[in-house]
């Protein structure tokens, strides 16, 4: 399912399913990240994705216990520019939990498109997942407060990150700066 998002400073961008063909454009978005985005990303310096790290990324997409978006910015002549991808993974002992990642390309952050993606992830979340269950860095404020936006959390600090549980609304949640 394609939707339409709207970033904070008004961008027009579409959200798409994530596709096995999109497999070479992840590993190569991948290597143009800095060395921070790619750490608060997997909480490691990781410093190229692997084949491993590609069929859990994409290729275990299913669109049932694993979704997985990317959010393609619209420029004026009609062209895409992907600048984000989001995962959404049902934990297979916790039915009603899903882990959560998004990362956004560096020139675009802080403009709303982790909330745009996050809020289409919730949208078509696993059927039955009430709860995102994730770790975030602790020197990483700003997917702490998007995640602080989505429900009521709770945060442990666990040496250098942070442990979040956010009880998610039975309702769709409310739109990021700009909306959505």
């Amino acid at each position: 399912m394609i939707a339409e998002a709207r970033l904070a400073d008004g961008t027009r961008a579409l959200v798409l399913p994530l596709r096995p063909s999109d497999r070479e454009a992840i590993r190569e978005g991948y290597e143009h990240l800095s060395a921070e985005t790619r750490e608060h990303r997997f909480l490691s310096g990781v410093p190229h994705l692997t084949e491993v790290m590609l069929d859990h990324l994409v290729d275990e997409v299913d669109g049932i216990d694993h979704v997985a978006l990317a959010l393609v910015v619209v420029g004026q002549g009609g062209e895409g520019m992907p600048v984000a991808v989001g995962h959404m993974i049902r934990y297979p002992d916790r039915p009603g939990a899903a882990d959560v990642a998004v990362t956004v390309v560096d020139g675009w952050q802080g403009r709303g498109v982790a909330t745009a993606l996050l809020a289409e992830l919730l949208r078509q979340r696993p059927e039955g997942v009430s709860r995102i269950m994730t770790t975030v860095a602790a020197d990483n404020p700003a997917s702490l407060a998007m995640l602080r936006r989505l429900g009521p959390a709770t945060v442990t600090r666990v040496g250098s990150n942070l442990e979040v549980v956010v009880d998610l609304p039975d309702t769709e949640p409310p739109p990021g700066p700009g909306g959505t």
